[in-house]
């Protein structure tokens, strides 16, 4: 990530990463026992608790909907967090913003023989409830829902010299009924 700074805002730029700095370090809070108090800056605090994801998509991504075909608006925003769980509440709440019918695509859910080296695995172990509820932070989650215009970033590396690499954000513009390994 990159942080842009417009030359009025240097000071203002030069205090808010040394906060940030200090807070990753410890210093801020007072003593740090694995829980202290941190006072956030206002202008950085989300005050309605009670729909706190819907008004970070508001305060981040104001005007989503209308500049969803341009890219400069994306190269300037972010959410940024640390669980899966909500991250797909992130994407899902986003999504419902979109106009126009989803597509849904699922994963494949059983197992394959070819990488076993034991013959005798009992696959009821493995049925497919459990392995489209296995959510390891290297690999998709079973069911993909998409919609035209909504932006997806690739999490692995497709084509580098095409510029299809891990972390690329791209624009769905075309949504068909089934996807093909070839």
């Amino acid at each position: 990530m990159r942080l842009s700074v417009l030359a009025s805002n240097i000071q203002e730029t030069i205090t808010f990463a040394k906060w940030i700095l200090d807070i990753g370090e410890g210093k801020v809070g007072g003593l740090n026992d694995g829980e202290t108090i941190i006072n956030i800056l206002d202008d950085l605090l989300i005050v309605d608790s009670t729909y706190s994801i819907d008004s970070l998509i508001k305060f981040v991504c104001p005007s989503i909907v209308e500049n969803a075909k341009n890219p400069i608006y994306f190269q300037e925003r972010a959410i940024l967090t640390t669980k899966n769980e909500v991250v797909q509440e992130i994407n899902e709440r986003l999504l419902k913003l979109f106009p126009g019918a989803q597509q849904e695509y699922l994963s494949s859910d059983s197992l394959s023989r070819a990488y076993f080296v034991h013959d005798n695995i009992d696959e009821t172990l493995y049925s497919p409830d459990i392995l489209n509820g296995i959510r390891p932070s290297s690999i998709p989650i079973h069911k993909l829902v998409l919609k035209v215009d909504v932006l997806v970033m690739l999490v692995r590396n497709i084509d580098q010299k095409s510029g299809l690499c891990n972390q690329t954000r791209l624009r769905i513009n075309y949504i068909g009924q089934t996807c093909y390994k070839s």
